[in-house]
């Protein structure tokens, strides 16, 4: 990372201002978490750098766009996870994910480079695969969206 972390942070308020979205209220409960909606999508972002096995900050940091689609589905989840991975061939990058349950779209990628268009290109392709797919796969699979962010 060759900037501070704050850096990235003010960088993504900048974006989320030009999204018309207000910084302030899109801030989570920790540094560097930013909660909103593109479209029907919730949208969380987390910027953060690493820690060693002490908790000791590393000198790498990531910015993480990840967004809820559905919960995972009781029955057929063979060919629903199945599924995840054909659509995954058709994503541009970002892919989907399953954690505790639930299926989500993320990208993960480093800061050092981070420039604007892409935290605005990752943004956008996470809202807008997030609203693509959740309705298809929630009417497919008889599924509804998740809760709030864990």
């Amino acid at each position: 990372m060759n900037q501070p972390i704050q850096h990235y942070y003010n960088m993504f308020e900048q974006v989320l201002a030009e999204y018309k979205v207000d910084p302030a209220t899109a801030r989570g409960q920790a540094p560097g978490q930013w909660n909103l909606k593109l479209g029907s999508a919730s949208v969380w972002v987390d910027i953060f750098q690493s820690k060693d096995a002490n908790g000791n900050l590393q000198q790498y940091g990531y910015l993480q766009v990840l967004a809820p689609v559905c919960d995972v589905p009781i029955n057929n989840q063979h060919l629903f996870t199945k599924e995840l991975l054909e659509i995954n061939h058709q994503l541009y990058g970002v892919a989907f994910t399953i954690f505790r349950d639930k299926a989500y779209i993320k990208s993960i990628r480093e800061l050092q480079g981070l420039d604007i268009s892409e935290v605005k290109s990752t943004l956008d392709r996470v809202g807008i695969y997030a609203n693509d797919w959740d309705d298809k796969l929630k009417a497919k699979y008889g599924i509804f969206p998740e809760g709030g962010r864990e």
